[in-house]
This record gives structure tokens, sequence and C-alpha cells, in this order.
């Protein structure tokens, strides 16, 4: 096994980089920290921390994950799928819950890519992602609706039909000019790319309706569209780094919500470099991505950051105008670090209805109802774990969705191997020509008196073991050697040891022989790791079809 090379994607870039290549990365990260910026802000307050802490999440782990990545277009960042789960850490744990549970789910990434784990995160089952994202979208879009349409609340609940019950039970307390902001954000954020590429819909957005919030307020006496002043005061600068205080305690009760945000994060940003390979025809180094994103997770925290990932749109906009190597992510951070110094006092001006027209389009977006829809037309079990983990991700948190959608997903597909592998049993004539362990021989094998061959088809797992020794036990007859051939058995588990093991007992105590056929070398191996070739003897376990008829015709001899 191959130890694990450091190797970003970016020392690669720079052997033989040019100035073509330069002014093509650097246009391109312009736009991306431009397109970058209402973003950061929007999951910043959405996420219930300040909006310069999403700016600063998107400045550092943005600069981290494109220097340390593994692929040559990917920008990181705070994305919507966090908003949610560090929502919730900060009510129960405050933000230094969220510090540290951030930290934890970095050292997590890192483990997972120096150990080689990358690709064991592209065998989650997709209607588990399409689950919790969609469940996400409308997490995210619920909770916009106070400030889409201006609804005067002190409070608003937790849940997620609490929160709709207090929805509806203010609604009379709908703002009109807010609901006029946010609905024309929306309306800007989808007709933009109709009259421009270039120019992303939701800083045309911003722009116009924080001028129009200014004037209205200035010039006309109208107070009740809340801008981000009105709700926060923003720092302008980068914070010093502050190393939290890590008990045991805390450890142990923010474990579960890290391995949450290390495996969404590793998703989502292993999706997002897999979608950017299917465009630029690259192939990104899962591993070193994972290590990227989890030293983005360890360090940006300690800036007062939240957790970070590959940000597909991001990404594709990187991609779209002309990215050709980590370099363009690295400007878009120094951009995103320029408009915060400079331009970060502006900030306060813009409407927080706005905001939320902007992650009504995000949450749109995130939720991939087209791909829902077709997904409810599968197998029933694919439905079941599709909606378990979305009923589950909007009703009660992230964590409970995957780990229970995972849980669920894995016994499924336990059930369908074991239903793939099939036991026959064969008393009479073995055809020569149907089977590859079998030598040439052109006339049918003809199976002894009192010889029964069971052929079984499939892993030999915990999951047909018992149902191989019930059909077993079913047979009326009692044959005095019974030839189970495996040659179609790719693996065994400790359960199946377990059952050979007792069958071969069992058999003696009846007075039969077992003789495997066919038994390939790494099941071999793992029989005789056991200990069960001493149990069985080495003459009963044979290589093909043809020596194991001849061993059972000489015990018969005998």
């Amino acid at each position: 096994m191959k130890t694990f090379e450091f190797r970003p994607k970016l020392f690669d870039a720079l052997k033989n980089y040019s100035k073509e290549a330069f002014l093509s990365d650097l246009m391109a990260g312009i736009i991306v920290g431009i397109v970058a910026l209402p973003l950061a802000i929007a999951f910043g307050i959405a996420s219930g921390v300040s909006p310069e802490k999403g700016i600063i999440t998107a400045i550092i782990a943005g600069f981290i994950i494109s220097f340390l990545g593994g692929s040559k277009v990917q920008i990181g960042g705070p994305t919507g799928a966090f908003i949610v789960i560090i929502y919730g850490i900060i009510q129960q744990y405050g933000e230094k819950g969220l510090l540290v549970a951030t930290i934890m789910a970095g050292v997590l990434l890192i483990l997972l890519g120096v150990f080689k784990l990358g690709t064991i995160i592209k065998f989650i089952p997709y209607p588990i992602v399409v689950g919790f994202t969609s469940g996400i979208a409308l997490t995210i879009f619920t909770t916009q609706i106070k400030d889409l349409f201006g609804l005067s609340m002190h409070i608003v609940p937790a849940d997620f039909i609490s929160k709709w019950i207090a929805y509806f039970q203010n609604f009379i307390t709908i703002s009109i000019w807010p609901t006029v902001v946010g609905l024309l954000s929306i309306l800007l954020i989808i007709y933009t790319p109709k009259f421009s590429k270039k120019i992303p819909g939701s800083l045309v957005a911003i722009v116009l309706m924080t001028v129009l919030a200014y004037i209205l307020k200035t010039y006309a006496g109208i107070t009740s569209i809340e801008t981000i002043g009105d709700r926060f005061t923003i720092n302008a600068s980068l914070p010093h780094a502050q190393v939290p205080n890590m008990s045991w305690e805390v450890i142990k009760a923010l474990f579960p919500t890290a391995i949450t945000i290390a495996v969404l994060g590793a998703i989502e940003s292993l999706l997002s470099a897999t979608v950017a390979d299917g465009v630029t025809g690259d192939k990104h180094n899962s591993n070193q991505e994972l290590i990227a994103q989890g030293a983005a997770n360890l360090i940006t925290p300690l800036f007062g950051g939240i957790p970070a990932t590959g940000a597909i749109a991001r990404t594709m906009t990187n991609i779209n105008n002309g990215g050709k190597s980590p370099v363009a992510g690295l400007i878009h951070a120094v951009v995103l670090l320029l408009i915060l110094v400079c331009l970060g006092p502006l900030t306060k001006h813009i409407p927080m209805a706005c905001l939320a027209g902007v992650l009504v389009i995000v949450a749109y977006n995130m939720s991939e109802w087209r791909t829902f829809r077709q997904l409810l037309k599968n197998p029933k079990s694919d439905v079941a774990v599709l909606l378990i983990t979305f009923f589950l991700t909007v009703i009660f948190d992230l964590t409970v969705a995957i780990e229970v959608g995972i849980v669920i997903a894995c016994l499924l597909f336990m059930r369908r191997v074991a239903e793939t592998t099939n036991i026959s049993v064969i008393t009479d004539e073995i055809d020569p020509n149907a089977g590859l362990d079998i030598a040439i021989n052109e006339e049918p094998l003809t199976i002894p008196e009192g010889v029964e061959v069971y052929e079984i088809n499939g892993p030999y797992f915990f999951g047909i073991a018992n149902k191989f020794e019930e059909q077993m036990v079913q047979m009326d007859d009692r044959a005095k050697i019974r030839i189970i051939r495996m040659r179609k058995v790719p693996f065994i588990d400790s359960t199946g040891i377990h059952n050979l093991t007792s069958l071969c007992r069992m058999s003696k105590k009846e007075g039969s022989q077992i003789i495997l056929s066919g038994v390939n070398e790494k099941v071999h191996a793992v029989l005789e790791k056991s200990g069960f070739n001493d149990l069985l003897g080495k003459e009963n376990i044979c290589s093909h079809i043809n020596i194991a008829l001849d061993r059972a015709k000489e015990i018969l001899s005998k």
C-alpha cells in the first residue's frame, strides 16, 4: 500500500506558469472575489454570526484551500450547507463551542486525507446526499421568512414546525418596504444573467437595493427597512488568532457534531471538485483536497471564522471566467481582504431583506427539486432513504439525518447483497462447461450416491451464512459427504467462518464429511488464518470440483 504523498496542485501549476495564465487567473480571481462577497455576508448572518466573520472565512479558508488543495480550480469558503449546523451549535454551545467543533472537524478531515480515505466518501448513497441537501435548502428558506417580509417577531423558534406556526401567527405584522426590497432582490438575481453573464445577480441586487434603501431612509423618512448596521457592529479588519480552551467534556459533547461537519464538508468539497473535473477535464486528488479542507477548518476558526468547504457555484464561476490554476483562488481571497479593509464599513447599509432574497435563491438552487422528484420514481428502498433523510434534516437536525440515513442505507445495501447470493443443491450430474474451476472434461460429472453438492454464488457473509445453514438443515436425507462449491464466493467474513466451523462440527457428530471446492486464494488465506484448515483438514479443501469428487469417492471407498 502506497503512503500518502503531500502534493498540492498549486506546486504543479507553478512549474510551467506563464504570463497569459496569470492574467487569466487574475481576471477570474477578481470576479470570483466579487461574487463571493454577498454570499459570505449572507451565510455569516444566516449562521448566527456577524457578517465580517463570513468574509473572514472566505478569505482565510479560501486562501488555504487553494494553496494546499488537490484541485486546480476549487474555490473554498462558507456555504449554505453549514448554515443549519452552525446556527444550532451557536444556540446550544455559543460561538466558542462552534470554534471547538470546527477545529475538531478540521483534524478529522486531515486524518481522512492522510489515511487515504477520500474515495470512501464517494460511496455515500446518492439519495442520502439529495435528501439532506434538499432538507437544508428548505430549512434555509424557512429561516429567511422573517427578514424577507419584515415580520415583527422578537423571538423566532428554533425548530422547523414551531417556526412556521409562529410565522402564520405573526404574518399580519408584514412590512411592505422590506417585502418590496426582498422580492426585487430575487427578481434581479433571476433576470441579471439574461443581460450579463459576467456580473453576478446577487451583487447587482445588493448594490441597487442598498442604494434604494439608503435613499428611502434618508430622503423619504422610511425606517422600516432593517439593515446590517441596525443589527450588527462590523469590524472591518482581520482579528488576532485566539486558541480556545478545549475541555474533555466539551470535546465529548461536540464530537458527533464535529463528525457531521467533517462528513458534510468532505462530501461537498469532493462533489464540487468532481463537477469541476467534468468541465475542465482535469483529475483532482481527493486525499490532498481533504487535507486542504481540514487545514482550512483547523486554522480559520482561530480567527473567528466558521466551517468552510468547496463551493460549487463559486468554483464554476471561476472556471467560466477563465480560472486555470489555484492562483485564481488565492487572488479571490486577496480581493475579499481588500474589500473587507477598504469597503467594510459600507456593508452596514445592506438591507437584511436583500440578503434574505439572496439566500432564498441559494436555497432554491440547493433544493435539487427536479432530482428529488426523479428519485421518487426509483425503488422503494431508495425512496425510503431519501424521504427519511429529508424529513429528519428538516424536523430534527443534520447530525441525526446523516447518522440515521447512512445506517438505513447500509442495512438496505446488506439486504440487497444477501439477495444476490443464492444457494443451489446438485445431487445427480454437473455440467462440465458450467464452471471455471472444472478441469477439461467432455463427459458430465456424475455425483456418487450419498454425496450432495451445494453451490454458493456470491459473498459468504453474515447476511447469507444463516440462510445457508437453514437450507442444509431442511434437507431430509443424511448425506455422507457434502461438497460446498465456493468458486463464486469473492470473500468470507467472521460470521461465514463461524457458520462453516459449526457446520463441520455438526457434520462430524452426524458421521458426514464436508469438502470445500474451488476456494479462491483470498478466501483460502482467511480460512487458514482462522484455523479452519486444521479443523476440516487441508486434504478436504480442493482447488476444483474434479478433485473434490475424487476425494469424496476416496472417503466413500473407506
